[in-house]
Parts: structure tokens; sequence; C-alpha cells
């Protein structure tokens, strides 16, 4: 399934950036959640799937010339246009990983000096074996007083949900690998969303202090958690 997925977005990387760019609306959800990280100037922040780098800009602005950046993704041809986007940046490093194995000891990044004040996944968790063990190691990863931040696309739960979540699953499986699959065995959609809850459920089992939030028609979940 991973190489499964690697190549489906290393196949898309393209159209892929234009969508986390490009998207009505993205760039103040983005640039929210960098905000939920709750970062300071000089702190250090991971973003999990990072992807082509749309997320990484804002929390730039929120970490400042003296914080770190550090931006983990597995699939190459994403990782080169995030790399390139953020190629003025010194502090801002783009690394090849597993979000659920992330390269961050001290022989492979020297950048990460001290704690790690927030990690970040944003429509990460999804594409995860195991979404609640995944946030159990983002949660250990962070120093004390650090902030673990999810946001993820799901089911609405508006009133208005029934159209917008037709769109949802239409979307769902048109972006789950292999797209050439007209029938799944288990609905992606039903399948995605039992993996989200599971991680923001137990973001705010681990978190002694959580802000959750909706956005877009009640697609998105934003949860952020303060850890001890």
């Amino acid at each position: 399934m991973a190489t499964e997925s690697q190549e489906f977005y290393g196949r898309w990387a393209r159209l892929y950036d234009l969508v986390a760019r490009r998207t009505p609306g993205i760039a103040r959800l983005r640039r929210r959640a960098a905000a939920a990280c709750r970062l300071e100037p000089g702190d250090t922040v991971v973003e999990m799937g990072c992807g082509t780098g749309a997320n990484l800009p804002f929390l730039h602005e929120q970490v400042g010339p003296e914080g770190t950046v550090i931006g983990i993704d597995f699939t190459r041809p994403v990782l080169e246009r995030a790399r390139a986007a953020t190629a003025d940046d010194d502090n801002v490093h783009v690394l090849q990983g597993d979000a659920t194995q992330p390269p961050l000891g001290a022989d492979a990044l020297t950048a990460v000096d001290g704690d790690i004040d927030a990690v970040l996944a944003t429509f990460v968790v999804g594409m995860l074996a195991d979404p609640g063990s995944a946030v159990d190691d983002w949660c250990d990863l962070v120093g004390p007083d650090g902030t673990v931040v999810l946001a993820n696309a799901a089911p609405s739960h508006e009133w208005y949900a029934p159209p917008v979540n037709a769109v949802f699953r239409a979307i769902v499986v048109l972006s789950t690998p292999p797209t050439a699959k007209l029938r799944y065995e288990n609905d992606p959609h039903r399948r995605l969303e039992r993996k989200i809850d599971a991680a923001h459920t137990r973001l705010r089992e681990r978190a002694v202090a959580v802000a959750d939030e909706t956005h877009v028609f009640g697609v998105v979940r934003l949860t952020g958690g303060r850890l001890e």
C-alpha cells in the first residue's frame, strides 16, 4: 500500500500541488492550522506528511528566522516541489521519511537542537494503518507544553450535510489509490472517517487542553492539543 500511494502521489504531484495551494479558502485554513500550533519565534516545528510544502511557509512565519521548520514526507516528487518552494529559507528542512517513523534521531537531522515544540499533520492520518499509534508517537516527540495539531477531511455533520457529503465521497474515491477501481470492498470514505476519528480521539485523550474546530462546510476537522 505504501508503494502504491507513493506512485500515486508522485504521479500527480503537479496537480496535487495546485490543489494544495490554490483551492479557494485553503490558504486561510493552512494559516489557521499553523496558528493552532502555538508557536513562538525560535521554536521547532515538525510537519508530518508535508507533501509539496504548502504549510511550510505558514509555519516559517510563526517561528521566524531563528526557529526551525522540518517537513517529512515519503514521496520524492512531492518533496522535490517542497524543497524548491523553501530553497531560500535556510531554517526549513525537508526530509524523505515515513510519518510513523520520522527520521528525527540525532544521526538523521542535526537541525533538531532541543525539544520539538509542535507537530502538525494535515490530511495525513487517513493514509496510516494505525492512526492512533501514530498520534501517540507524535505526542511523545514534543517537549513540555508542546502541541500536536491534526487537520483532516471527513464527512460533515452539519444540517446541510447530504449534498456536501456526496461531493466529499466522490472526491475520496477519486483520490484513493488505485483510482482504477470502480468498487471497493470497504467504502473508502467510511474507512477514512474511522481513521480520522481514531486519531483525533487519541489526541484528545493525550492532551491536557484541546481545541476543536470545523471548517469548509464542516468537512475539515481541526484539533489542537497541548501536552504536558
